[in-house]
């Protein structure tokens, strides 16, 4: 007799089709696209700073390998608006291609934009600073910068070109950003495992996508200080390389075929207040691990690694480190209430979780996080 599996059984596993990453990659942005055979019309939408310092090799790698294109400046916010303006100019260019240059936001509006546009897509992040450039995933927000929504491509990136020297000219803190998305993949795909949840791709984890999520965490335990130090002098290093490809490859396949948990709810939370707008996506997700961390009742000597690394790379371990007053009970409410609504990556785990559980999580993983900066002497 067979038996028929269920969709929900499914183990799902999933990656761009190509992945490039090095010093002075983008001058093989051409041939890479025509290795893959992507065509023309090709639309590069890239914030001001890529465009400064990457336009003229991509340029000339583009037109070396007989590829037309235009450019567009990308707005600033991934929101619904500037979606639809990119697919606009797209369909309004006849374009076959869409390439994002810039960081997770102008990724995201690009990928989505892709979809609407009915294009191929080329992810070129320029900063490490988030895990968007592997996935499916696209995270939208309001003009106020708070969370909107979720929406998915029915396709992976055809390329992901990651050029080492830019991301190593980036400030220091857009590295440091990226560590903290990257450093909750293994702790919120071991807790989807846990609970037998489906991953991003809503089918169960394999092997693989749990096993790259650990590794994603033993580069950055072994490797994020030093490649921290290194890119404060904007040195291209072994250990700022292997950094750059967890935040980006490994921490991308991580989260999307580990999935998330409490963490990123907490992120998405955070984003309701107005005063957390400055601190960067990856800063937030820090905080959000380690209130998950409390949530499980995981083992002291774990929290405690967490917290030594983060106070190490600079990555917050506090409410007041991402701008909320510890003493505000209502925006603690805000945040775990929105962390913990129908659907949200918080019910991912074995514990039950509501509002009242995560707003208590919240206040005492703040707690630890003061606690431990008065014994390492930091204010």
């Amino acid at each position: 007799m067979s038996i028929k599996i269920m969709p929900s059984d499914l183990k799902i596993f999933g990656s761009p089709e190509k992945y490039v990453q090095g010093n002075k990659a983008t001058a093989f942005l051409g041939e890479e696209m025509k290795k893959l055979g992507l065509k023309s019309p090709v639309v590069i939408v890239s914030s001001n700073t890529p465009y400064k310092l990457l336009h003229e090799e991509w340029d000339k790698s583009l037109k070396e390998n007989g590829y037309e294109y235009s450019y567009l400046s990308f707005g600033g916010i991934c929101t619904s608006k500037e979606v639809g303006k990119i697919s606009h100019e797209a369909k309004k260019l006849g374009a076959k291609t869409l390439v994002a240059f810039g960081g997770g936001q102008v990724i995201d509006a690009v990928r989505s934009a892709s979809v609407i546009s009915d294009c191929e897509f080329v992810s070129c992040p320029t900063i490490a600073s988030t895990d968007a450039p592997c996935s499916t995933l696209c995270v939208l927000y309001h003009e106020d910068h708070s969370f909107d929504e979720y929406r998915f491509t029915k396709r992976h990136p055809v390329l992901v070109l990651v050029d080492t020297r830019v991301i190593a000219l980036a400030p220091p803190r857009l590295l440091i950003g990226g560590i903290g998305d990257a450093l909750a993949t293994w702790f919120e795909a071991r807790s989807v495992r846990e609970a037998n949840a489906n991953n991003f791709l809503n089918g169960k984890q394999t092997e693989t996508g749990l096993a790259l999520a650990k590794l994603c965490y033993e580069i950055l335990i072994n490797d994020g200080v030093a490649a921290v130090r290194d890119v404060e002098v904007n040195a291209i290093t072994p250990a700022l390389e292997r950094v750059i490809e967890a935040n980006t490859l490994l921490s991308g396949l991580g989260f999307e075929s580990g999935g998330l948990s409490i963490a990123h709810a907490v992120h998405n939370g955070l984003t309701t207040q107005p005063q957390c707008a400055k601190y960067m996506h990856g800063e937030k997700v820090a905080f959000g691990l380690i209130t998950q961390l409390v949530v499980e009742g995981r083992p002291k000597e774990e929290l405690n690694s967490i917290l030594t690394f983060c106070l190490d790379v600079g990555l917050p371990i506090t409410l007041k480190d991402v701008g909320v007053d510890s003493n505000d009970g209502n925006a603690i409410n805000e945040i775990a209430e929105r962390a913990t609504v129908a659907g949200e990556t918080s019910h991912n785990n074995v514990k039950m979780v509501n509002a009242e559980v995560l707003a208590d999580a919240i206040r005492a993983a703040d707690r630890c996080g003061m606690v431990y900066k008065k014994t390492r002497g930091v204010e």
